[in-house]
């Protein structure tokens, strides 16, 4: 009687989320859903890596901390990808006073 009882709401009280159908060209995914590249998400999201899958995750605005890649393809290795930087936003080193490496976090910033 147990066992039945959380078969049944175990996985069915979860939201489930899926990529848009290939018959449904003008579904975008939102933000969470699952998707192979940027193109698969709606406008002001981008796809990027979340543990072993893909999702939907919104484009940084100014200010937010970003990562900045020293080596090409370094990108590929996150686990917690983030997206790029708004239009008209370059990720750079945070200003902050005192000792220049003092730290290492990269914001959006205005060009």
């Amino acid at each position: 009687h147990g066992a039945a009882e959380l078969e049944e709401t175990g996985t069915e009280a979860l939201p489930r989320r899926t990529p848009a159908p290939a018959w449904l060209p003008s579904a975008k995914g939102e933000e969470g859903d699952f998707c192979l590249r940027s193109s698969d998400c709606a406008a002001g999201l981008c796809c990027a890596r979340h543990f072993w899958s893909k999702i939907c995750k919104p484009v940084l605005r100014e200010g937010q901390v970003c990562t900045r890649h020293r080596r090409k393809g370094a990108h590929g290795l996150e686990i917690f990808q983030r997206c790029h930087c708004a239009e008209g936003l370059a990720c750079r080193p945070q200003r902050e006073r005192g000792p220049a490496d003092a730290s290492r976090l990269h914001t959006c910033q205005r060009h």
